[in-house]
């Protein structure tokens, strides 16, 4: 008999480990591997195991290059402020025995609900306490500051301080909550670059054009007819000349690299970075419209190939799908009255306020050379946390000081800035007293 059970046990053993195995090594789907629940950052490409664990056992170290993979370059444009250098210094030793902080996975570790926050970043609400101890005494505006308020009451953020620096908040500390209307800086990058990304050699297809004469019209006043794309500029591959029917992002990315690569980097697309198959909104933990539950996402989900509507990518295609407090609030919000009138022709489009306006945010890159003014498709890239757009977004409108009281009154957030807001946080005012004693 207990030959029986060990030769049982035995076998169940191995079968569970058989299982296992298959899973880890041979399975597309590994969701029974999972130990925990994921983030709202990582859940999309969580059964992709390898975008992280580089390898099965790895340590943090492997995990680390995988992090810096993908948020290394936003880390280096945030000039990060406590950069991985500044733990392996010998003088901040004594630091690491409190927070290994050269790791990223020391603070933000997945599979971890409890440490999940509402936007779902992971990270532990004391992180900053635990080094910065002395700050209570040293600082007599934070002696009754809650322990975990460093980040939580608007003035600090790990990574990226630029907004919140203290000689920036006392050389930005006055001016009208409501500058004069801003004009927002056109994107032209595609425009100037058109000439050296479009294929020299295309194939006509004239077949097609005479099978769609509706189509062809709808072209003929595009962006794409006057960069001279044509058809066949996106209708096939490198491979071949034979009509591609559906053309995806490969063929959007021989001509919009940057808007391809930072698109890739957000929630948007982030699944077609790990060669998965695009996000639809069934997919998502999000509120979203029953009607747009099973839209799978791409280039042509906020773009049409065959005729320009950048208006509508900047908000109309956003609130197609989204469907939350925040999303809902925009078309009676002081924002989406702006946009109205643009769509109108009351104002110029370039005084217009979107979606696009606040979470893909216009900036100057130099490519080959050349200044020119390009979108940042990752959405993600300044909303956690939402500090983030006080430099590049709020301040082209608004002052420093309403910025961040705005940004911090979750009421106002959910209610899309219908209002002002009914909190202050005093950064400034802590600054500049400080500089005045």
């Amino acid at each position: 008999m207990r030959k029986f059970i060990w030769a049982t046990w035995i076998l169940v053993t191995l079968a569970i480990a058989g299982y296992y195995g298959y899973i880890l090594l041979k399975a597309d789907n590994k969701q029974a591997l999972l130990i925990g629940e994921t983030s709202h950052g990582h859940f999309q490409i969580e059964l992709a195991c390898s975008s992280c664990h580089t390898e099965a056992f790895g340590g943090p170290e492997l995990i680390q290059e995988a992090c810096v993979g993908c948020h290394g370059a936003e880390l280096a444009e945030a000039n990060d402020t406590h950069p991985k250098k500044k733990f392996t210094d010998p003088r901040n030793a004594d630091r690491l025995s409190v927070v290994d902080a050269r790791y990223c996975v020391s603070c933000h570790t997945e599979h971890h609900r409890e440490i999940t926050a509402p936007m779902g970043v992971t990270l532990p609400e004391d992180y900053c306490f635990h080094c910065h101890t002395d700050v209570g005494d040293d600082r007599e505006s934070h002696r009754d500051l809650a322990f975990d308020s460093c980040a939580s009451a608007g003035c600090h953020n790990y990574h990226d301080n630029r907004a919140l620096f203290e000689d920036f908040l006392v050389h930005n500390h006055s001016g009208p909550w409501l500058k004069e209307m801003a004009r927002l800086t056109n994107p032209n990058g595609a425009a100037i670059l058109a000439s050296k990304r479009v294929p020299e050699q295309q194939p006509t297809f004239p077949e097609q054009k005479t099978a769609h004469p509706d189509i062809h019209q709808e072209w003929s006043g595009s962006s794409h007819a006057d960069a001279g794309v044509g058809c066949g500029g996106c209708h096939s591959d490198n491979r071949s000349d034979e009509w591609l029917e559906k053309p995806g992002i490969a063929q959007c990315q021989t001509c919009h690299i940057h808007e391809v690569e930072s698109y890739k980097s957000g929630k948007h697309g982030m699944r077609l970075a790990q060669s998965l198959p695009a996000i639809r909104p069934v997919d998502s933990k999000l509120p979203f419209k029953e009607t747009a539950m099973s839209l799978q996402q791409g280039c042509n989900s906020c773009h049409s190939a065959h005729r320009t509507d950048t208006l509508f990518a900047a908000s109309e295609a956003c609130l197609t799908c989204h469907n939350d407090e925040h999303s809902r609030g925009f078309a009676s919000s002081p924002h989406g009255r702006l946009l109205t009138q643009a769509i109108a022709g009351v104002i110029p489009v370039e005084q217009a306020v979107s979606c696009a306006t606040c979470h893909m945010p216009r900036a100057e890159n130099i490519v080959d050379g050349e200044a020119v003014v390009q979108v940042n498709h990752n959405q993600n890239h300044n909303l956690r946390p939402n500090e983030k757009m006080i430099r590049p977004v709020c301040m082209q409108c608004h002052n420093l000081g309403f910025s961040i009281d705005a940004l911090a009154d979750p009421a106002l957030i959910r209610n899309n800035f219908n209002g002002k807001p009914a909190t202050h946080i005093p950064s400034i005012d802590w600054s500049l007293k400080r500089v005045a004693d």
